[in-house]
C-alpha cells in the first residue's frame, strides 16, 4: 500500500491543475448545497404556514387558491354560533374572516409592486398565534402593519416600510402602524390591513375565507356545517392540507433547480475527466515503475483515488465556506412569500456526499485508463 504522503505530493505537483480541480468541485458542490437549501426552504415555509388546528372555510371550487375564493361576510359569525368546540380566548371565538388580495402597493418614491395584502380583524391574531408584533399596534381603518420580510418580497428598501411611513394600496394611502413577524411562514412577507378597508378597495361585499381555530371540535364538525349549509356554497379543508397542496404546486420549480444543478455537475465532471485524463496519461510509466517495484494495481488505483478525493474535499470545504458566508440567511422571494435559506448540517452533509460521488465518478475512469496498459508496454510509454 502506497503511503498517503505520496498522493499528497502528487496532488500539489502541478498547482494550476489542482486549482482547476478544486474550483470545479467547489462550484458543483456549492450549487448542490444551494439547490438543497432552496428546496428545503420553500417546502418548509409552506408546510410551516399551515396549522393542523386551523380549518379554512372557503368557496366551493376555490380549494387551490384562496385569493379566488368568495364567501358571504356573515360566514364567520355563523361558524362561531353553529360549530361547538371552537377555541375561545377571553370569551371571543377564534374565527377570523379574511380577504386575501394580491394588488399594487407603492411606498415612498419606489415603483409599485405586487403585494400580498390580507384584510383582517383582531380575531386573526387568535387563529394565527405565530404572528407577533415587534413594534407598534394592530391596524385600524386607514392603517396597515407589515411583515418583517415584506421589504424583500416587494423589493422596497426597509426604510420605506417603517412605523409612521405611508404606503398606497390600489390608490388608497395607508399609514404603517405595526411591524410583525411570523418566523418560518409566508405571512412574514405579507401586509395586513383592516378588513373593512379591503372590502372597499376590492369593491366587494364578500370575503375570501374564514379561518377557524379548533379546540374540542374536529375538522369533521366544521365540514358537516359546510355540507349542511348548501345555500352558502362552502368547502372546508385543514390549513396544513391547503399549504401542502401549494407545496405540490411548486414541486416543478424545485425540480428545475435540481435539473440545472445536475447539468452544471455533468459539465464539471466532463471537465474534470479531461483534466485527470491528461494528468494521469503522463504518469503511465511512473505507475508501471511502481508495479515493477512490487506495488499492486489495486494499491495504485487507491492512491489515484486519494488524489481525486482530496482535491474534491478541498473543493467541498471551499463550497461550504462560501455557502455559510454568502447564502445562509439569504432571503429568497417567490410568488406567495419569502423565506430565508438555511445551510443546515444536513445540507452540508449532502454537499460532502456529493463531493465524494463526484470524486469517484471523475477519478475512476482516467485512473483505470492509466493502469490498464500491460507492464512492458507501460514501461516503454513516453
Amino acid at each position: 500500500m502506497l503511503p498517503l504522503s505520496y498522493a499528497v505530493r502528487n496532488l500539489f505537483r502541478v498547482p494550476a491543475r489542482l486549482c482547476q480541480l478544486v474550483l470545479g468541485a467547489a462550484l458543483v458542490i456549492f450549487l448542490l448545497m444551494l439547490a438543497s437549501a432552496l428546496s428545503n426552504g420553500m417546502d418548509g415555509v409552506l408546510r410551516s404556514s399551515g396549522s393542523e388546528r386551523n380549518v379554512i372555510v372557503l368557496g366551493t371550487g376555490s380549494e387551490e387558491s384562496v385569493e379566488r375564493s368568495e364567501i358571504k361576510a356573515s360566514v364567520p359569525a355563523l361558524l362561531a354560533a353553529s360549530v361547538p368546540g371552537i377555541k375561545t380566548v377571553l370569551g371571543k371565538p377564534a374565527v377570523s374572516g379574511e380577504i386575501h388580495y394580491n394588488g399594487p402597493l407603492q411606498a415612498g418614491t419606489n415603483p409599485s409592486s405586487q403585494a400580498l395584502i390580507r384584510g383582517v380583524t383582531p380575531a386573526a391574531l387568535l387563529v394565527h398565534p405565530e404572528v407577533q408584533l415587534l413594534s407598534g399596534r394592530f391596524p385600524r381603518s386607514g392603517e396597515v402593519m407589515v411583515g418583517k420580510l415584506a421589504s424583500h418580497k416587494l423589493g422596497i428598501p426597509e426604510a420605506d416600510l417603517t412605523l409612521g411611513k405611508t404606503v398606497t394600496v390600489a390608490g388608497t394611502p395607508m399609514r404603517i402602524v405595526g411591524i410583525f413577524h411570523a418566523p418560518g411562514t409566508v405571512m412574514e412577507a405579507e401586509v395586513w390591513a383592516d378588513l373593512s378597508d379591503m372590502l372597499a378597495i376590492g369593491q366587494r361585499d364578500t370575503i375570501s375565507c374564514a379561518v377557524v381555530r379548533l379546540d374540542d371540535a374536529t375538522f369533521e364538525d366544521v365540514e358537516i356545517f359546510t355540507l349542511q349549509r348548501l345555500d352558502l356554497e362552502l368547502a372546508a379543508m385543514l390549513e396544513s392540507e391547503y399549504y401542502a397542496k401549494l407545496s405540490t404546486f411548486y414541486r416543478p420549480l424545485r425540480a428545475m433547480t435540481w435539473v440545472t444543478t445536475c447539468l452544471v455537475a455533468a459539465g464539471a465532471i466532463f471537465g474534470g475527466l479531461n483534466t485527470l485524463y491528461a494528468a494521469f496519461a503522463s504518469r503511465v510509466r511512473e505507475m508501471a515503475t511502481l508495479q515493477a517495484m512490487g506495488y499492486r494495481r489495486r494499491a495504485l488505483l487507491l492512491s489515484l483515488l486519494q488524489e481525486g478525493m482530496m482535491a474534491t474535499l478541498m473543493g467541498a470545504l471551499v463550497a461550504a465556506s462560501l455557502a455559510l458566508w454568502l447564502a445562509d440567511g439569504f432571503a429568497v422571494t417567490f410568488s406567495i412569500g419569502t423565506f430565508a435559506l438555511e445551510i443546515s448540517p444536513q445540507v452540508l452533509g449532502l454537499g460532502v456526499i456529493g463531493g465524494v460521488l463526484l470524486a469517484l465518478i471523475g477519478t475512476l475512469p482516467p485512473a483505470w485508463t492509466c493502469l490498464k496498459p500491460l507492464l512492458p508496454a507501460a514501461l516503454r510509454a513516453s
